[in-house]
């Protein structure tokens, strides 16, 4: 039986209403509290609301009679068109609301609200993102993304001239447009949702002027540079502005950000004028599907990564393909995150690095790196490529720290090619903050080697593995390789030392190295990671693997 108004399927949800006002502005709606990205859900499960509504909205907004007086007067008046709905709990990913925009139009705004009825301890209550697509249509990947908000706002506007942070300025052209709800939560009562949608008249604004980013700063040459590659600002669900990142960037004695807003490349546009000599600014987005987020670091400036699809749609390696086509990078996110359709689903065979500290260390954040450890293991007993660790703040607002923690990478210069070759290759170590000093190398057979790198030596040739630390007060080293920890030596309460162990290819695949704090309670910690107990404080550095490879003589 098909849908109807009286008899609506979690699949074909009560169409909207249109209803034609009088308003020259949207009308006051409730603030809702902030809530983290909520990506969205299967495409294929998509319900486009064509039905009635495109010719409802033709119908509101398509005749006005001009007053001959003058040409101020000639113009329409502004309209606003209101648009409303059910959605009962399993409703689709994204609900298509279709606007038809008349010639003329030089800005669209839109606002909504939804409801949130009470709901039982334990059962999700209503939560619904927005965003919209132009006349060039709603195609995953295609060109007619505008814009994206999330959760964030309740309200936003597109003309030429200018956007909302999060959309994207230009021509408000004639044709279909769409209104896309994100109903990732649905309340067992359903989801009743208000779309106003106002359409101003008039002469369009001049054209926006992107100002992206340069791709390289000043450098040092082969060198360190330390670099934050997941921040946010107001262009998602970020509260700083751009030029507070950048400040933050500067202050956190940062070389390079890679600027990563959630579903949109908005922020893309405003970064020139903030990057300089001493920072590179590298476009990204983070990309929040329902089955877990990830980074796409290095896009073209100004280069949108869709979002909507699950990893049972096999969409993935399409935006996998694409980011990789420009040299970007391909990092999964918080992979242990435990808020809804934060943890991946994915895999990891396309993936070019992995995040495995995000923000304050936390437990998921053990666990991201168990398992990449334990990766590398099979990675190089299998004979294949490994997969880098990586850390970021993942800084939405304050009090988050931009740069707790960041990426130390050797690079051939401050360039964007250089910065990701870098991190492509491993060739990197993780720090809290730019007080913390190391240096980690391999030696044997007079050969060195140091992250990221490999050490080919004869299989009992005796390896000294040596890490020189600085800026972790009574901190405690551990050398792991893939049987595990072992060695673990403290630090002294200056936090400088230097920590030297030996061992040969023939019992170590590979070594890396972790710098932890003391515990909370200031002992060396007891119990093991099958309790509550951790034997160790929190991170402090962590390196990528140098690996030991026996040659055969």
């Amino acid at each position: 039986m098909p849908a109807t108004p009286e008899h609506p399927t979690p699949e074909h949800p009560t169409p909207p209403r249109t209803d034609q006002t009088d308003q020259t502005d949207p009308p006051d709606l409730p603030t809702f509290p902030d809530h983290p990205d909520h990506p969205n859900r299967l495409p294929a499960r998509r319900t486009l609301l064509r039905t009635g509504l495109a010719t409802g909205a033709a119908a509101a907004l398509g005749s006005t009679t001009p007053t001959p007086a003058s040409a101020e007067a000639s113009r329409p008046a502004d309209r606003t068109l209101t648009l409303t709905g059910h959605l009962p709990t399993g409703s689709p990913d994204f609900v298509h609301l279709p606007v038809e925009v008349p010639d003329g139009v030089r800005e669209i705004a839109v606002s909504y609200t939804y409801d949130k009825p009470p709901v039982p301890t334990g059962t999700p209550g209503n939560s619904c993102d927005i965003g919209v697509f132009d006349e060039r249509g709603t195609d995953l990947g295609g060109p007619g993304f505008r814009g994206w908000s999330g959760g964030f706002r309740t309200e936003f506007r597109i003309a030429r001239d200018s956007a909302t942070p999060g959309y994207l300025p230009g021509p408000v052209g004639a044709g279909t447009w769409h209104v896309v709800l994100g109903p990732y939560q649905v309340a067992p009562q359903g989801l009743d949702y208000r779309v106003d949608v106002t359409l101003r008249f008039g002469e369009p604004g001049p054209e926006f002027a992107p100002s992206y980013p340069a791709e390289r700063a000043r450098g040092r040459g082969r060198a360190w540079y330390r670099g934050d590659c997941h921040l946010h600002t107001v262009h998602s669900d970020g509260r700083r502005l751009p030029e507070e990142v950048a400040a933050g960037a500067r202050a956190a004695g940062l070389d390079f950000i890679v600027s990563t807003d959630h579903n949109t490349s908005s922020s893309h546009a405003v970064w020139g004028p903030l990057a300089g000599p001493d920072l590179l600014i590298v476009p990204g987005e983070e990309i929040t599907t329902r089955n877990g987020h990830w980074l796409a670091l290095g896009l073209p400036a100004g280069e949108f990564v869709d979002w909507r699809y699950r990893s049972r749609d096999e969409a993935f390696p399409r935006f996998v393909r694409q980011v990789h086509r420009s040299g970007g990078l391909v990092v999964p996110a918080h992979p242990y995150c435990p808020y809804v359709a934060c943890q991946w689903k994915f895999g990891y065979e396309q993936a070019d690095a992995v995040e495995v500290w995000n923000g304050p260390w936390t437990y998921d954040d053990e666990s991201a790196v168990d398992t990449w450890d334990a990766r590398l293991a099979v990675a190089l007993r299998d004979g294949r490529s490994w997969l880098p660790a990586m850390g970021n703040s993942d800084a939405h607002s304050a009090p988050q720290v931009i740069g707790l923690p960041h990426n130390v990478v050797l690079a051939e210069d401050l360039t964007r090619d250089a910065v990701l070759d870098g991190l492509r290759a491993g060739r990197s170590w993780l720090a809290e903050s730019a007080a913390v000093r190391l240096e980690f190398t391999v030696t044997g057979d007079g050969r060195q080697a140091g992250i990221g790198e490999e050490l080919a030596v004869p299989a009992d040739a005796p390896l000294d593995v040596r890490l020189d630390v600085s800026g972790v007060p009574g901190g405690t080293v551990r050398f792991l390789t893939d049987e595990g920890q072992l060695h673990q030596e403290s630090l002294p309460a200056g936090g400088a030392g230097t920590v030297v162990w030996r061992t040969t290819a023939s019992l170590a695949a590979y070594v890396r190295a972790e710098v932890r704090h003391p515990r909370a309670d200031g002992s060396p910690g007891r119990g093991n990671t099958m309790g509550e107990e951790l034997p160790w404080g929190p991170m402090a550095a962590l390196t990528n693997p140098i690996v030991l490879r026996a040659e055969d003589r």
